[in-house]
């Protein structure tokens, strides 16, 4: 991100990011035909104790074959301060396949960015991070944690293990402090922020409402469980026609008058509107790139 608030050309479209268990390579093709614009291929929350070895196995066997997609693929590989973490990241970097991004959960201080990082050294390319802030712990340090490398392309935020850690409702106003904490982080070090799954997949309602929600607290997508929530996902966290023509107006308007403070429709604008309206044409350019490509 610039100092104009407008991502780069290079900064990942990630507005919905599916989550794919390891032990069940067969809905990895599954995940890619849904059209999300993240796939996560999982060896932590949704793989059992027992299945963690084959996972792994299973997962990096996916990224070895893998053909090129339009979807980014990422691994999530377990707590790097458990032995299963410690043994993920290994077992990753002796393999030699890369990530498109590696996923680090219940981060809790910038330490572990660091030993992430050290672990990958020895990696002829460095591997995106996206650093999940799910403990009360690391969303005390957030902010230190987003800063930690700029490696670091996401904060994820993790509602069901937080609200666990802090014995609180898996609620809208219960986390909203949570939530502004990690958008806050995420600002202050030019990345993105990303929300956590809605775990009712057959409330499409809800899902909709809470995703136009945390688009509005400044995160730019959410996690799915669910093929079925992908597309509901990305068309909450999609420009909508009328604020592109929105900020299609305002641009114009502000560029003939060459900068300073205007009015549109009654509407005072400033320079700071005219940088959230840059930034939302900038997404509705690179959306219809990428569904051309």
């Amino acid at each position: 991100m610039d100092r104009l608030g407008i991502r780069a050309e290079d900064d990942p479209i990630r507005r919905s990011l599916l989550f794919v268990p390891a032990v069940r390579p067969d809905r990895y093709p599954k995940a890619l035909a849904t059209g999300a614009d993240a796939v996560c291929i999982d060896l932590e929350d949704g793989v059992a104790l027992e299945a963690k070895d084959s996972a792994r196995g299973q997962a990096l066997n996916i990224l070895a074959n893998r053909s090129l997609t339009r979807a980014e693929v990422s691994l999530r590989i377990n707590d790097v301060k458990t032995t299963l973490g410690q043994t993920d990241l290994a077992e990753l970097v002796n393999s030699g396949v890369r990530p498109d991004a590696l996923m680090l959960p219940k981060v809790s201080g910038e330490d572990e960015i660091k030993h992430v990082e050290s672990v990958l050294a020895s990696r002829s390319e460095t591997v995106p991070l996206i650093v999940q802030i799910e403990t009360a712990r690391g969303l005390s340090a957030a902010t230190e944690i987003a800063g930690a490398s700029s490696n670091i392309s996401a904060l994820f935020f993790g509602a069901i293990d937080l609200s666990s850690d802090l014995g609180c409702a898996v609620e809208w106003e219960a986390l909203l402090y949570a939530r502004s904490q990690v958008v806050l982080a995420a600002s202050l070090a030019g990345i993105s922020a990303l929300d956590s799954p809605f775990m009712n997949v057959q409330s499409v309602d809800a899902l909709a409402e809470e995703s136009r929600q945390v688009r509005r607290l400044g995160f730019v997508g959410k996690a799915a469980i669910h093929p079925s929530q992908v597309s509901v996902i990305q068309q909450s966290f999609s420009p909508s026609v009328e604020e592109i023509l929105w900020a299609k107006k305002i641009v114009a308007a502000y560029e003939q008058q060459q900068g300073g403070v205007l009015l549109v429709s009654g509407q005072l604008i400033e320079r700071p509107v005219i940088r959230t309206a840059r930034r939302m044409l900038s997404t509705a350019s690179r959306l219809g790139d990428k569904q051309r490509s």
